[in-house]
């Protein structure tokens, strides 16, 4: 899965695809190196970042996925937003899957929205809010919780009318997490898998990495591949990336290193 931030503020690429046309560039380049998503997001969930209304976002978002169905048809596009109206338009306008941040939790019209639609779903563990979420985040056991808490939205979902096939998890590395933190659910991330959906890992180029490495964001890339191959050995089945192009021949290598 390739991101593409149509923010001024998101903390890696802010403002680098605001333009539409970028945008729309940007999604193609990131299919030409092995994508086989595009998360197209118009709200930074960052750290410390700001709610923005949904008229805000669908101006951002819009025109992107518009352009990109003219161009491509088959192309799948992933919604990046907590917001029911946002993602009902987009599924209009050609969006094959929804990633909540919030796991169903911010808008209860979510899970309403998709009620008995053939929509895939990404249900994101996140300890708190963006705005505050990382002001000493506190687990009575972090994989138990987490573990319950996509126990709990899975029957959640399945009340509502969401298809259980169309679940994926998402245990939301950064959001609401310690640097212990993030590291401890890539190790165990086969604790999650037992739940019986796909799992879906977003570590690209976030803080953990670069306090390991000491380095910005635009340097964290050989970070993100040690941490993105770790998570595939333990069982992530889909991987929400940067750098598409170095990060595919990283997961080829290691997939037949898994499968020999």
């Amino acid at each position: 899965m390739g991101i593409l931030n149509i923010t001024p503020d998101s903390f890696s690429d802010g403002g680098k695809y605001f333009s539409s046309s970028r945008a729309v560039d940007r999604a193609f380049e990131m299919v030409d190196n092995g994508a086989d998503i595009i998360d197209i997001g118009g709200e930074s969930t960052r750290p410390g970042s700001d709610f923005i209304s949904k008229e805000e976002e669908l101006q951002r978002i819009v025109p992107v996925i518009q352009e990109i169905r003219n161009q491509d048809s088959e192309i799948l596009i992933s919604i990046d937003t907590y917001k029911s109206d946002v993602a009902e338009i987009a599924i209009d306008l050609g969006a094959d899957i929804v990633n909540d941040i919030s796991g169903l939790t911010f808008d209860q019209n979510m899970s309403t929205f998709l009620s008995g639609k053939d929509i895939p779903i990404i249900i994101m563990h996140i300890n708190g809010r963006p705005k505050t979420m990382q002001n000493n985040p506190i687990y009575n056991d972090l994989l138990g919780d987490i573990t319950n808490f996509f126990k709990k939205q899975i029957i959640f979902a399945e009340m509502k009318g969401i298809l259980r096939n169309n679940i994926i998890l998402d245990p939301g590395i950064g959001f609401g997490k310690t640097f212990n933190h993030n590291l401890k659910i890539i190790n165990n991330l086969k604790d999650l898998c037992n739940l019986g959906h796909p799992i879906m890992v977003g570590t690209s180029r976030k803080a953990f990495i670069g306090d390991i490495l000491d380095s910005p964001p635009e340097d964290r890339v050989e970070g993100t591949i040690a941490s993105v191959v770790a998570s595939v050995i333990n069982g992530a089945n889909i991987v929400r990336v940067h750098d598409v192009r170095e990060i595919k021949k990283a997961i080829k290598v290691t997939e037949k290193i898994l499968n020999s």
